[in-house]
């Protein structure tokens, strides 16, 4: 029976992984909901912007012009833009999963993400997320978007491992089964238990996690 290649790598989203999404959908209607916009226009707007602000292709301050301050509002950009920010939360135990992980195997953490500049730049600041990564492969900087099978091709390049010795993360199954297309092992996150089962089946078990489980039921 042949052994499986040892994992050296972690391909990683940020929203729905590492933390709560950015600007998704159920966010853009608590912001329509609180600031008292029409939301079926807001979404339409949105939705004719939002590939090229992701692909950073389109400012913040841009893209708020153009879906919510084309009219006389009354309240200011900036309260926005503050709003938008204060959304984003941290999985605190999948953050610290991951850098068990790193310190066990010596892994590299590469992100692959769909995020707009400003809000990338806020959250990887915010909760330090550079502490953790070693790249980030954000569709902002390289004005590629998953799916676009470009952008999975670039964090290989990047990242300088082989394909069967990465594992890809994302809560995206579609997003999985490209990086599988493309020779990677993948994990289609959908909540931290079951992601620890998977990742230990490729021989990344977390030991920190094991110890504080036996501190626990003694």
């Amino acid at each position: 029976m042949n052994t499986p290649p040892a994992i050296t790598c972690l391909f990683i989203d940020i929203g729905g992984v590492l933390l709560t999404n950015g600007w998704d959908h159920i966010t853009r209607k608590q912001a329509a909901s609180h600031f008292k916009l029409d939301w079926e226009e807001m979404e339409e707007r949105h939705q004719l912007n939002f590939a090229i602000y992701e692909e950073g292709r389109l400012s913040l301050d841009r893209y708020l012009s153009r879906t919510i301050f084309h009219e006389q509002r009354s309240f200011s950009v900036d309260q926005f833009q503050s709003f938008m920010f204060v959304q984003s939360h941290p999985f605190p135990d999948m953050i610290e999963l991951f850098r068990s992980l790193k310190a066990q195997y010596g892994l590299k953490i590469v992100v692959v993400s769909n995020e707009a500049r400003e809000l990338n730049a806020y959250r990887i600041r915010k909760f330090k997320l550079d502490e953790l990564v070693d790249a980030f492969i954000s569709s902002c900087f390289i004005h590629l978007r998953k799916p676009d099978e470009a952008i999975f091709q670039l964090a290989l390049d990047i990242a300088q491992q082989p394909a069967s010795q990465i594992v890809f993360i994302d809560n995206t199954k579609m997003f999985v089964q490209i990086a599988e297309n493309l020779g990677m092992n993948g994990i289609h996150h959908t909540d931290y238990t079951s992601t620890c089962v998977q990742l230990a089946a490729f021989g990344l078990r977390n030991t920190a996690d094991s110890a504080t489980a036996l501190v626990n039921s003694a």
